[in-house]
């Protein structure tokens, strides 16, 4: 067991510097220029091979082992959200509406630790690391793919082949010293929907002349929440959200047309193919039953993360070992969240960890992607020494 924590508690002030620069200076998804900049020359300061641009804006650093071995790729997550930041810490976000609320700024600067402790020591690697650091983790942003397609589609995985892969998140759900390391399923598969009703507008006082998409989608919105209720297992999960509606511009019109967006998430693919089917099957029959045209779109944003056995339990015991005085969790832990890593761990085996980083004392316990999101600054140095302990275990 390879145990990096004295080494990452020494390195803290430069994660915590790196973290916190990040956060002032946060970019969203496939602009990150900035900082994939300073990944790239922080990268190429410890010697390490370095290609920009994999992914539009994404970053690998490859660092060869002393030794043949196996390739593992670390993953780490650069960008931020378009949330308004309301924290009121000293490192606030400088770029207005845009802001890290999710860890990412994290992730980057635990990225970056592990290089330096992996470069340290790459006598004793018997193999090699592709530090792969990720654009547009949060969606496509207007690209025709995320983050990690995008990676992938440029190589990412080969030259050489990938052969395991390793990622976390900082969870502020759990608190500082939680860490959560299992096989099997750790974020669901997503998919993005859009319904288009199209009927026959007309004077609102006078519905009979008209085909109203608006009561077709009430129908549909209702209707969809049957599929989870009433044809899956209740204890398989599976999420159908309607989240936005959009229809007519005044009190007295019935338009001509109405929209309607939401998301599925599942884990299993038995479940997904219900789902999906059952999702048509009740939008066209409805659509159809009152008299609207119908289009309807689905697109996966991502497979769902499924953690490898056997590179599972490697984690697993290098956590042990690294932190003796804590109880590292192996309990099932899913979330309906979704994470484009799964794309990654679908082509190679891998593992998804969670490092706990809320604090209730010091009211950082907000959930991501919440304005005043923020966490504990100590989890990094758990985050660093637990990847690059792991990483070089897996090696061995």
């Amino acid at each position: 067991m390879t145990n990096f924590l004295k080494k990452a508690e020494e390195l803290f002030p430069y994660t915590q510097a790196m973290r916190r620069d990040f956060h002032m200076h946060p970019e969203l998804g496939f602009n990150e220029i900035r900082t994939g900049g300073i990944v790239a020359k922080e990268l190429e300061s410890l010697g390490i091979e370095v290609t920009k641009g994999v992914g539009k804006t994404g970053v690998v650093g490859f660092l060869e082992g002393s030794k043949p071995g196996p390739t593992i790729l670390l993953r780490f997550d650069m960008d931020a959200l378009p949330i308004t930041e309301d924290t009121g810490a000293e490192y606030s976000s400088q770029n207005p509406g845009v802001m890290h609320a999710c860890g990412h700024d994290g992730h980057t600067a635990i990225g970056l630790t592990v290089a330096k402790i992996l470069n340290e020591h790459k006598h004793e690697l018997k193999g090699n690391i592709k530090f792969c650091f990720q654009p547009s983790e949060e969606g496509t942003n207007g690209e025709e793919m995320g983050g990690a397609l995008m990676m992938m589609r440029d190589g990412v995985l080969d030259s050489p082949k990938v052969d395991r892969t390793l990622s976390l998140h900082l969870w502020n759900e759990k608190p500082v010293g939680w860490i959560h390391v299992a096989e099997g399923p750790v974020f669901a598969g997503a998919e993005l929907f859009i319904i288009k009703l199209t009927g026959k507008g007309g004077h609102g006082a006078l519905p009979e002349t008209t085909i109203d998409p608006v009561v077709c989608a009430a129908q549909i919105v209702s209707a969809l929440q049957t599929i989870v209720s009433r044809n899956i297992e209740a204890l398989k999960p599976a999420v159908v959200s309607v989240t936005s509606m959009h229809a007519g511009t005044a009190f007295n019109v019935i338009p001509q047309t109405a929209e309607l967006n939401g998301t599925i998430r599942t884990f299993d693919p038995s479940i997904r193919k219900t789902v999906l089917e059952r999702f048509e099957q009740i939008t066209r029959g409805i659509a159809q039953a009152m008299n609207c045209e119908v289009e309807i779109t689905i697109k996966q944003v991502t497979a769902p993360v499924i953690n490898e056995s056997d590179i599972s339990a490697s984690v697993l015991r290098t956590a042990q070992g690294v932190f003796p005085e804590t109880t590292i969790d192996t309990t099932p832990y899913i979330t309906m969240g979704a994470e484009d890593m799964g794309y990654m761990q679908e082509k190679v085996p891998g593992c998804y960890f969670l490092i706990g980083s809320g604090n209730d004392e010091k009211k950082l316990n907000y959930n991501h992607h919440h304005p005043k999101f923020d966490f504990d600054e100590q989890a990094l140095v758990r985050g660093a020494a637990l990847m690059a302990s792991a990483a070089a275990d897996l090696l061995k």
